[in-house]
């Protein structure tokens, strides 16, 4: 017996067409994307899972397998959080070599929305003429995309966090803004978070329909969301629990730096480090003889001053050195890998 996903939605299109079959929607992406014919090509076999190769931004990326019916659900799941019914105008202007790609074209097919697929490009909305009513980006295309963002309405980022700066810029803006919580096994989000237009203040993470969390004992959090995940996961993110269904993120356990017997997160530094560093750059550990890790700066381009006064930090988050890239060494999906950027450090010193 044929899985669900052999169906296609009567009212989904692709760039204003519709499709009276599987293999007239097949012949079609092959025209425009031999990866997006090739994905939906094993979208449609028989196998009741999908490959898919992971970021790489905390390890090296690996493929898992998805199961169909739960990629089904998480499309339901954002259809019923976001109210994005059939006829929903989508664009889709992320790689569909991962999950966050891959995951717009499958609810489109699924909830019957009317999808624009452009290339994958750093100014999404710079040719469009159009107003859609939901659109995926990662943060770089949010930053491009200010001066034309009321062409979308409904707009969630992924790829890295929203910096203080850009989510000043969003209050001005009538496009209703999400940042994501999520990865490639739990099928892109399980979590959103408004960036403006905010009632209240400060917003958290909220969970999507059938989601629950809880905390291990390293106040890490653990996702069961059984309709898109096939086991329990136990993620290495440090939070805090808002409520049942809410939580703010404040780092990763495995970034967590020990300085002196100080537990430094060097997340909630860097947002505070955004105020006034323009360039890119994070902080680390490195090993230190007197307080075990040394708390360090790492900022990609050349050598400039900085000076902290205006960085509300406390003394203990306060960098004891400053390091210099020219640039960082990133994912496929361009984000940036600390530890390798860190190995260059040791050529430097």
């Amino acid at each position: 017996m044929k899985l669900e996903q052999n169906n296609i939605h009567t009212s989904f299109q692709i760039n204003g067409k519709s499709f009276s079959s599987v293999d007239a929607l097949l012949n079609y992406t092959k025209t425009i994307s031999e990866t997006i014919y090739q994905f939906l090509t094993d979208w449609f076999s028989d196998d009741d899972f999908i490959c898919v190769k992971t970021s790489g931004s905390t390890g090296k990326p690996k493929l898992i397998k998805l199961q169909k019916v739960n990629m089904i659900n998480s499309a339901l799941a954002t259809g019923i959080f976001f109210d994005l019914k059939e006829n929903t105008t989508a664009l889709l202007c992320l790689p569909t070599e991962y999950i966050a790609g891959k995951m717009m074209l499958i609810r489109a097919i699924v909830l019957g929305w009317k999808l624009d697929v452009i290339e994958a490009d750093s100014y999404p909305l710079k040719n469009s003429n159009k107003v859609y009513d939901f659109s995926a980006m990662v943060t770089l295309q949010l930053e491009n995309s200010l001066d034309r963002l009321e062409k979308v309405k409904k707009l969630i980022v992924g790829g890295g966090v929203v910096a203080k700066e850009l989510q000043n810029k969003l209050k001005s803006k009538t496009t209703q803004v999400f940042a994501t919580y999520g990865m490639t096994e739990t099928i892109t989000h399980i979590a959103v978070k408004k960036l403006n237009n905010l009632k209240i203040k400060p917003a958290f993470y909220h969970v999507l329909p059938n989601v629950t969390i809880y905390k291990n004992e390293d106040n890490c959090l653990v996702i069961d969301a059984q309709k898109v995940a096939e086991e329990i996961i136990f993620t290495n993110d440090v939070v805090a629990l808002i409520s049942d269904t809410e939580f703010e993120w404040l780092g990763r356990f495995d970034n967590v730096i020990n300085s002196g017997g100080i537990k430094l997160h060097p997340e909630k530094i860097e947002e505070k480090l955004l105020e006034i560093i323009e360039q890119r750059f994070f902080v680390a550990g490195i090993p230190d003889k007197k307080l075990g890790e040394k708390l360090v700066l790492v900022v990609e381009g050349n050598h400039q001053n900085i000076s902290f006064k205006n960085a509300n930090l406390s003394k203990f988050e306060v960098p004891k050195e400053i390091y210099f890239v020219n640039e960082f060494i990133e994912t496929e999906t361009k984000k940036i890998q600390r530890n390798k950027t860190l190995d260059l450090i040791s050529f430097i010193r």
